[in-house]
């Protein structure tokens, strides 16, 4: 599997970057990342905010647009469009904020109509793990891949779908939620989805650092990342939290390949940069739950763009509608 983090350039160009520059806005639950994205997936100029979306949706976007319009100066130029990658549900195509459970009350919020006001370019929305799937399918891990899952795990679980080259769209352009898949309604803990035991409820960052805190009710609660840290330095409660991840993770992943039989999975997001604490759990998992399709030819990948994965991601959903293959 190649590790080119870039995506080929133009043969025939002489330009330092490819020959569209188009603005990226990556929103999440923490922070909202704007930058300017060359053709090839260089992301050439960034700046960063906290989310702070309890200040409402209307005033997160007067501060993406000055920091679109700030990067536009830095680069000296304009962009040619304009990519947004934010969590859903969203209506990709026409840029309607659904009811997202890490941005209470930005339901309704246009994206599309917001910018396109602002800047006179054409906006292409995409839910942020369809566009990190993007990204790494032609500039990362998974680049040559057709079928091709990405799974982002951080706070919460994302996932994004390429089939034959193509992100992969439900009725009415809907994005699986395939996070909230139920994989232990026994055992597992309620979530904002409504369900018990979904995925994103039993292995994200929220949920590992949710279950530490409720095997010690009386310490101070810790990070998934503090976590993870614990483990590497031998701490029996973390090792036994890593275990479980690996389980868990591991569960869904199965779910994933003996679904879809897919070429190759990309795992990314905040959680797995410790992933050494719970990947061959993970693995093992896998290899124990998938009888039925032939698991040993699914290569699972890290990805390759790491906090510019929902830039290069933004960016690479604007081409993807506005510029072809």
């Amino acid at each position: 599997m190649p590790r080119n983090s870039r995506c080929e350039e133009d043969p025939g160009s002489e330009r330092p970057y490819a020959l569209k520059i188009i603005g990226a806005v990556d929103i999440g639950g923490t922070k909202i990342a704007v930058g300017a994205a060359s053709e090839d997936g260089r992301i050439v100029n960034r700046i960063e905010c906290a989310t702070r979306p309890e200040s409402g949706f209307a005033e997160a976007m007067d501060r993406a647009k000055s920091m679109l319009r700030q990067v536009a100066a830095n680069i000296g130029g304009h962009f040619q469009g304009i990519g947004v990658a934010c969590p859903g549900p969203l209506d990709p195509a026409t840029g309607v904020i659904g009811e997202v459970g890490t941005l209470p009350g930005w339901q309704g919020g246009n994206l599309i109509a917001v910018l396109e006001s602002e800047f006179g370019v054409s906006v292409a929305i995409e839910n942020d793990a369809d566009a990190a799937t993007l990204a790494e399918a032609r500039c990362g891990a998974g680049k040559g891949s057709s079928h091709l899952i990405y799974v982002t795990v951080s706070t919460g679980i994302g996932v994004g779908i390429l089939i034959d080259g193509k992100l992969y769209r439900g009725v009415q352009g809907a994005h699986p939620e395939i996070g909230h898949q139920i994989i232990d309604a026994s055992s597992g803990t309620n979530c904002y989805c409504k369900a018990t035991g979904c995925w994103e409820s039993l292995a994200s960052g929220e949920a590992l650092a949710a279950w530490v805190q409720k095997r010690q009710p009386t310490s101070a609660r810790k990070t998934a990342a503090e976590i993870c840290s614990l483990a590497g330095g031998g701490d029996a409660l973390a090792l036994e939290a890593m275990d479980r991840e690996g389980y868990y993770l591991g569960l869904g992943l199965a779910n994933l390949i003996t679904i879809f039989a897919p070429e190759t999975i990309v795992l990314g997001g905040g959680v797995m940069k410790s992933s050494a604490h719970f990947l061959a759990r993970a693995i093992k998992t896998i290899h124990d739950v998938c009888t039925q399709v032939p698991v040993e030819s699914t290569t699972i990948a890290a990805a390759t763009l790491g906090a510019d994965a929902g830039l290069a991601g933004a960016a690479q959903a604007w081409l993807a509608r506005y510029a072809g293959p």
